[in-house]
């Protein structure tokens, strides 16, 4: 069974500013160094979308892949699951958001990657780790900048 990367971080701003930033798929090229290109394919209820394609570059790691999103209704978290990739044959993830009494905003990342190509555990995990760090980090630099 896959292990999944969990990692946290502290967002000076309400929950419903960081989620309306991870939702905004159409913002991401902007603030995602990575994101080449994100496009809604499938919009949701409520505004939110369903499916998504990403373009990704990172530099030695390249794909294109389709996500399929499902929302809280309480706002507070999303979970996804890969539709198709080009390198991965697996992924699931989640945000979860707690608030915190300062009203900043906890966000938990989790991810889980399976790849097309074989790697080692201990690499892949050191990756999975460093895609969480850093999508937090930008995360918060977007929401508070």
């Amino acid at each position: 069974m896959a292990e999944k990367t969990k990692r946290s971080i502290t967002i000076d701003a309400p929950a419903e500013r960081v989620m309306g930033v991870i939702a905004d798929f159409d913002s991401y090229p902007l603030w995602v160094e990575a994101a080449k290109s994100v496009e809604v394919l499938v919009p949701g209820p409520g505004g939110r979308a369903e499916e998504v394609r990403f373009v990704l570059d990172a530099g030695m790691v390249k794909d294109t892949y389709v996500l399929k999103y499902r929302w809280a209704p309480d706002g507070m978290s999303v979970r996804w699951e890969l539709v198709s990739g080009e390198i991965q044959k697996a992924q699931s993830g989640s945000y979860t958001l707690e608030r915190e009494d300062d009203g900043g905003t906890r966000v938990t990342y989790e991810l889980t990657v399976d790849l097309t190509i074989p790697m080692i555990g201990l690499f892949k995990r050191k990756a999975e780790r460093v895609i969480t760090d850093t999508a937090l980090k930008e995360l918060k630099k977007r929401v508070e900048g």
